[in-house]
């Protein structure tokens, strides 16, 4: 372990700084992806014919490389975060949208049509009706969308520096330091674990009234046939 935590001087940052810069950079995009894709997912619901061409759009965004996403920026943004978030909140747009309209979609009709008869009108409906039933697919794309995230911000070491920790793997080959790659893998993955474990305690608690895994798994499971005597 010698050396593990021994970060060279050009990164500026300590390890624990590299790792709050890290989260910086990969929870902002996911935010403000969420921040956009509700309005977004509530306009393809409500205006079906809205949601392929936002679907095609997003997916072709989606597929261009990272790194060609910062050749264009670069020239508007230089060589800042900026650049590497604004790429992942598009790739947060392509996992959360669908995820979002695909949720508020299997909210049943029945319920809506109550909320509708109580005197909701569209916007609350949508907030305290729809999304709060909604929840747990849009916390199952918020966890591909977060740890995708997490794995994305390293390539931000193409650009100055940028990557956080992907900045220990560029360093682990300048200064033929192989400690610093196993350092930013390793912190990496615990990083991705502990944000996709915290999005399901979120699930949990914004809906209790689903079934935790074991009253599930015993909900699921069918009764013992009784033998006949």
């Amino acid at each position: 372990m010698d050396g593990f935590f021994d970060i060279p001087s050009d990164l500026q940052h300590s390890w624990l700084g590299l790792i709050g810069l890290h989260v910086r950079e990969a929870g902002l995009p996911v935010l403000a992806g969420l921040l956009i894709a509700l309005p977004l997912a509530q306009l393809c619901v409500r205006f079906r014919w809205l949601y392929p061409p936002v679907l095609w759009v997003t997916t072709v965004l989606y597929a261009i490389p990272s790194l060609a996403f910062f050749v264009v920026l670069i020239d508007y943004t230089g060589q800042t975060e900026l650049t590497v978030m604004i790429p992942l909140t598009v790739y947060t747009l392509v996992i959360l949208v669908p995820a979002i309209v695909d949720g508020v979609r299997s909210v049943p009709q029945e319920t809506i049509a109550a909320a509708t008869a109580m005197g909701f009108g569209p916007v609350r409906r949508y907030v305290q009706v729809q999304l709060p039933i909604a929840v747990p697919a849009i916390v199952a794309g918020l966890r591909v969308a977060t740890v995708s995230s997490i794995s994305l911000v390293s390539v931000g070491a193409l650009i100055g520096n940028q990557g956080a920790l992907g900045n220990l793997i560029n360093d682990a080959n300048i200064y033929n330091r192989p400690e610093l790659a196993v350092n930013a893998v390793v912190t990496m993955a615990v990083l991705a674990i502990l944000a996709d474990g915290l999005l399901v305690v979120v699930r949990l608690l914004m809906t209790p009234w689903m079934p935790s895994g074991a009253r599930a798994r015993r909900a699921q499971r069918p009764e013992p046939e009784v033998a006949a005597r």
